[in-house]
């Protein structure tokens, strides 16, 4: 499936999420979809995101480790279903909006948590989806400057 498309289902997913519960586990699986597609940037991607798409993996990865794993049927983890990711501009785009509601999910969860463990998890979990975000970004940068370059070349 298209990662834009699986990026909006998790939007709408997380959006809808109720109890406490629930919203880990649409964190959890944002989480998962950002690691899937850093990889895939990694390794398919354009050259000059490489980097940072590995630092995406990693932390994203970092993201899915604080939180406890939700009990999902192999067929409701989103981030197996990617197959296609066509625009990464697009996709940086998405990710970043998502990234971005992860965060602010998470505060609240931390703002009403009852114990101090959760507080704890969530607040690492926040780190997690701040400095994936920050790597989006810059990837977002990196795609710009390099758009930016080809037409000085082509004038030159």
């Amino acid at each position: 499936m298209d990662a834009v498309r699986l990026i909006l289902a998790s939007r709408r997913a997380l959006a809808a999420s109720g109890e406490a519960q629930e919203t880990m586990a649409e964190v959890w699986q944002a989480q998962a979809l950002a690691q899937a597609i850093g990889s895939r940037l990694a390794v398919f991607g354009p050259p000059e995101l490489r980097g940072e798409a590995l630092g995406l993996t990693e932390l994203a990865g970092r993201g899915c480790g604080v939180l406890d794993a939700p009990d999902l049927d192999p067929g409701q983890l989103r981030a197996a279903r990617l197959t296609v990711l066509d625009d990464a501009r697009q996709v940086l785009l998405c990710l970043g909006s998502l990234l971005g509601e992860v965060g602010i999910a998470l505060v609240g969860m931390a703002s009403a948590a009852a114990d101090e463990g959760t507080y704890w998890q969530c607040m690492e979990a926040i780190d997690a989806a701040d400095e994936s975000r920050d790597r989006v970004l810059e990837m977002l940068r990196r795609l710009a400057d390099r758009d930016q370059a080809v037409p000085e070349k082509e004038a030159g």
